[in-house]
């Protein structure tokens, strides 16, 4: 079993590339997008906790650090306090905020990877094929971390949507028991069922990319 950064090193030294930017670069933004909307709703826990930061060091810490290193997968913290939050459901969307940024860099890098696609190819080869391989991994990235984190089940964002319509769920996850319980099966659903989420992901990117450019007058596709 080689480590992933050599194998993928060697079968396409892009992909690695834009792996590790996107998958630094979208977890940073969605830490970021909950902090600033619990700002806005009225708690201040990110600024006083030193989270409202674009070092991504702060947000994915030593651990997940680590397990990128390792594997390839992390994640990132943001800390809030729900008792601060305006508004009834004001944890459901600053939970929801996370999400919604993965789905509009995934947009993003849907649109620009399609205006690449019809634009670049000037600049011929191998920088056309790495810019369009830059913005197909980051569209199929942020769809599979938003739907991931949408998964109704704790420590993920979709668990605190849950929790904040459901008083059942909510007294659930505020059981230290049940919550380490829960940690643990979702840790199992997203290494035994995540994976049937990459095909499909990469299947709309391309599709996405090569409709956008097919609509500018690119020819071929992603």
């Amino acid at each position: 079993m080689t480590w992933w950064v050599s194998d993928l090193w060697g079968r396409d030294p892009a992909m690695l590339i834009s792996w590790v930017v996107w998958v630094i670069g979208s977890i940073t933004l969605h830490e970021l997008s909950h902090g600033w909307v619990a700002i806005r709703l009225g708690d201040k826990t990110p600024i006083y906790s030193g989270h409202m930061t674009w070092n991504p060091l702060v947000h994915m810490g030593n651990m997940s650090l680590l397990m990128f290193a390792v594997v390839g997968i992390a994640w990132g913290l943001m800390p809030v306090d729900p008792t601060r939050l305006r508004g009834r459901h004001g944890d459901a969307i600053v939970s929801a905020a996370g999400p919604a940024m993965n789905i509009a860099l995934a947009a993003a890098a849907i649109v620009l990877g399609g205006v690449w696609l019809a634009l670049g190819k000037g600049v011929g080869q191998p920088l056309f094929g790495n810019v369009v391989t830059f913005f197909w991994a980051g569209a199929f990235l942020n769809m599979i971390l938003a739907g991931l984190n949408l998964l109704p089940v704790p420590p993920l964002d979709g668990g605190h949507i849950a929790a904040s319509f459901s008083p059942t769920i909510r007294r659930w996850m505020s059981e230290p028991q049940t919550a380490m319980i829960a940690t643990l099966v979702t840790i199992f659903i997203i290494f035994r069922y995540g994976g049937r989420m990459w095909g499909p992901a990469m299947d709309v990117a391309a599709s996405g990319i090569g409709l956008v450019g097919g609509l500018l007058g690119a020819h071929g596709a992603a």
